[in-house]
């Protein structure tokens, strides 16, 4: 029997009703190759020869398996099943069975020897149905063509090549075939002893492989459908994913400019202390100093209660100005002329009054400027100290602000 053919059925890549999957592993794979690949050895270089020739850019054939498979003159591949009896006398759980599968096992090892121009691709033993059988998918091909490729897919020109020349419509080169394989088959039955048993016809027989070739082919198109829906299903997930994928990669941007935000504050914050660190040091050195001023200050003020106090004894003392000898004009002698009155006399009393007067006037200027210039430096250093105050206490508020916002920001990019 011939066919449409399914390469995933035969390799069991899905199960239909008829098949048993725990018997599965008592399938025979002959070989399992990917028809592209072959399709590139056996007419790549043909194809480059004949994209040479051409002249026009519609005649260039970029891919031949696509071309085949959309053309309407040829298929892409063949497969014929061959089933030797059926399940009742030739079940595939019974020694009958076995012996079937023995002689489509030593059909198949002669196939391809007696079929060089039939390029054999899939191949497969089943023994997990009812009744043991054979799936061999080929590529029919031609070579040394004067149309077109050189080596080129046609299985009229593939079997003529095998020496089947085909005459009325029943005796196509297909049909010739066919009944030589059935011939050779019979021939490897004989051997062991079962004879092919003709009963004029096999239209019955065909019939039932029909049918069960139309059952897999719906079971086929079921699960195709199957696959659609879940593909399409499987469209959605993929779109959902990609979705939750973007979304994803949305909030790990905005969760690093988070962190990044968090770092800088961090940065401007541990700033921030480290300013008020060195204010809080300023502070103290001024606070220092100003001590220091206070005690100059104080050390002043003393010397200035002592000079008051000095003025105030001078004033209560003033009379011993009027009544000691040193500070009084003595009277001229009886024999001193005035000149040298005023010499020995006048002039020392007045140059020792003006020597007093002009120490304490210098002393009392010198105290003076000396407690001007403590009281500024004073009240310099107490405006620099309250500025210092007032920028360590905002400088303690925007740290207080920064590690609230940190501690926020922080717990959120941790969710």
């Amino acid at each position: 029997m011939t066919g449409k053919g399914s390469v995933n059925h035969n390799s069991r890549k899905f199960h239909a009703k008829n098949t048993d999957p725990e018997r599965s592993c008592l399938n025979v794979e002959y070989c399992n190759e990917n028809i592209k690949d072959v399709y590139h050895e056996l007419f790549d270089e043909a194809l480059a020869r004949y994209n040479e020739k051409q002249t026009r850019g519609d005649r260039i054939i970029d891919d031949y398996y696509e071309k085949i498979c959309s053309g309407k003159q040829e298929k892409p591949f063949h497969e014929i099943i061959i089933q030797i009896g059926n399940k009742d006398d030739m079940g595939a759980k019974t020694k009958d069975g076995q012996l079937a599968a023995k002689i489509l096992d030593e059909y198949m090892q002669g196939f391809k020897r007696r079929n060089p121009t039939l390029r054999v691709f899939s191949a497969y033993l089943h023994m997990d149905e009812a009744t043991p059988h054979l799936h061999i998918d080929f590529i029919p091909y031609t070579t040394g063509s004067k149309r077109g490729l050189e080596t080129r897919v046609s299985l009229k020109k593939a079997l003529e090549e095998l020496g089947f020349k085909g005459g009325t419509r029943s005796e196509t080169e297909r049909n010739q075939w066919a009944a030589a394989e059935k011939e050779r088959l019979a021939e490897i039955m004989l051997k062991h002893d079962i004879e092919w048993e003709k009963k004029g016809t096999h239209e019955k027989h065909l019939s039932v492989l029909d049918f069960e070739k139309q059952e897999r082919q719906k079971e086929v198109a079921e699960l195709e459908q199957t696959i659609s829906g879940s593909k399409e299903e499987l469209a959605g997930i993929l779109h959902q994913q990609i979705a939750a994928g973007q979304e994803t990669e949305q909030i790990r941007k905005e969760g690093e400019a988070i962190r990044q935000e968090v770092s800088e504050l961090s940065a401007t914050n541990l700033l921030l202390k480290e300013q008020t660190e060195i204010l809080a040091e300023d502070k103290e050195k001024l606070l220092s100093e100003n001590e220091k001023l206070e005690k100059q200050q104080e050390k002043l003020q003393k010397e200035l209660n002592k000079m008051v106090q000095s003025k105030e004894v001078m004033e209560r003392n003033i009379h011993a100005y009027d009544e000691e000898v040193k500070w009084q004009l003595a009277e001229p002698g009886a024999l001193m002329s005035a000149k040298a009155y005023r010499d020995k006399k006048v002039l020392p009393l007045v140059e020792k009054l003006k020597e007093v007067v002009k120490n304490l006037t210098v002393k009392c200027v010198q105290l003076t400027e000396q407690g001007r210039k403590l009281t500024a430096k004073v009240d310099g250093q107490q405006k620099q100290i309250s500025c210092l105050t007032d920028k360590v206490m905002e400088q303690s508020d925007t740290i207080d602000r920064l590690q609230e916002k940190c501690l926020i920001w922080g717990d959120w990019s941790a969710i």
